[in-house]
């Protein structure tokens, strides 16, 4: 049974920067691909970015492109989510999942097996 435990959610104005940060308990971290998805009220969750297990491919929904940057340390089963150049509606809760089947390439939240508890980020204009 692999925890994933979200951290570095909060309130930032639009603009602005915020590294969300996922630690994984578990002992084959590094063979999972790790995605960051985002669920605003009333909404379906959305997949952002994805991560490969080697941590050298990664991709990334159109809306996030260019703004923000996932990014993982394997050594400290650590999966990191840098926003930049933040939004409104970047507004949501903010998960992280494991996806414990595939190196790499799984975007639908069907695909992942293990979820974090979700972080909150609002962005304010």
């Amino acid at each position: 049974q692999e925890q994933l435990v979200e951290s570095g959610g909060g309130l930032v104005q639009a603009g602005g920067s915020l590294r969300l940060s996922c630690t994984a308990t578990g002992s084959t971290f590094r063979t999972y691909t790790m995605g960051w998805f985002r669920q605003a009220p009333g909404k379906p969750r959305e997949f952002v970015a994805t991560i490969g297990a080697r941590g050298s491919n990664t991709n990334y929904a159109d809306s996030v492109q260019g703004r923000f940057t996932v990014s993982r340390d394997n050594a400290k089963s650590v999966v990191y989510l840098q926003m930049s150049s933040l939004k409104p509606e970047d507004t949501a809760v903010y998960y992280c999942a494991a996806d414990v089947d595939r190196e790499f390439g799984a975007i639908l939240v069907s695909e992942y097996d293990y979820w974090g508890q979700g972080t909150q980020v609002t962005v304010s204009s």
